[in-house]
């Protein structure tokens, strides 16, 4: 085995039994091969494993080489907006639905693992954004998403007005259900859902797609990422507002706020087996066609 990595963190869904189940194979694997092996708190009290080293997903970011997340796209998109302020490469190992950031099957599992751990694998930065909600000139609440930031109403079907700004330049008001504002990582998450496009995970740019706009014209646009992107809400509006964080984290708007999404200083730094191609990835999870010949 390589010295690349010497202490490796695992994170699971706590009681799911499939997950245990690969978090119990995958410590005992390493242990066997001289690992230090440390186990986040809240899935090591649901599996059966002796003389546990338990630690906070933000311990094992600061200790470990590489974080072995077991689950699905959903659980790897909490444990990555934690771990990108970390130097830590992150492996996925799917137990969920599509997993299009989870590259190992716990069916076929030890093989892919050691060769990676020998060095053979690649690695690829993903960047995350930022999103700030403002009251006044002041900074009320922020988060970050690996995915998606969605402004959208609190009740479903209800419509809402913003203006939107890039770099500071007035671009459209809507009046719609909300605006989905999307990384390349999750541009085949809700985003592709809500009919917008698809970017390669290599692009530095931000898809903004509106949610069922009260106008024929309104279309997806995508941006640079670099851009600052500025949502004001109208005064019009009723209070219960939020902007969403990968779906998880909300944070409270009200109207006349201002919402900033920016790209994040913190990346996501994925590890992939040597034979990942991005293209096969989107074929067997979309269920595209293969070649003719």
């Amino acid at each position: 085995m390589s010295n690349q990595y010497k202490t490796i963190g695992l994170i699971g869904k706590p009681n799911h039994e499939g997950a245990g189940n690969t978090i119990e194979a995958l410590h005992n694997y390493l242990t066997e091969h001289n690992y230090n092996v440390l186990v986040e708190n809240s899935v090591a009290s649901s599996v059966s494993i002796d003389n546990i080293n338990s630690q906070s997903l933000t311990k094992i970011g600061e200790l470990a080489d590489l974080a072995i997340v077991v689950g699905g796209d959903g659980y790897m998109l909490g444990a990555a907006r934690v771990l990108a302020c970390y130097d830590i490469g992150v492996l996925g190992v799917n137990r969920g639905n599509l997993g299009f950031l989870t590259d190992l099957s716990p069916d076929d599992l030890f093989e892919p693992l050691a060769k990676i751990l020998a060095g053979e694998s690649k690695s690829e930065q993903r960047f995350i954004i930022e999103a700030e909600v403002y009251r006044h000139g002041k900074l009320k609440s922020s988060n970050s998403a690996v995915n998606e930031a969605v402004l959208h109403a609190g009740k479903v079907a209800n419509m809402i007005e913003f203006e939107v700004y890039i770099d500071g330049s007035f671009m459209f008001s809507q009046r719609s259900d909300g605006l989905i504002l999307s990384t390349p990582t999750g541009s085949t998450a809700y985003s592709m859902s809500a009919g917008g496009p698809i970017l390669t995970p290599n692009l530095n740019a931000l898809s903004l797609v509106p949610m069922f706009p009260h106008t024929l014209t309104s279309r997806p646009i995508v941006v640079d990422g670099n851009s600052e992107i500025k949502l004001v809400l109208a005064n019009e509006n009723y209070e219960n507002l939020q902007v969403s964080c990968d779906g998880h984290v909300i944070l409270a708007v009200m109207p006349g706020d201002e919402v900033i999404i920016r790209k994040s200083e913190n990346t996501i730094r994925l590890i992939h087996p040597l034979d990942h191609n991005y293209f096969s990835v989107l074929r067997q999870k979309l269920s595209w066609g293969n070649k003719l010949y």
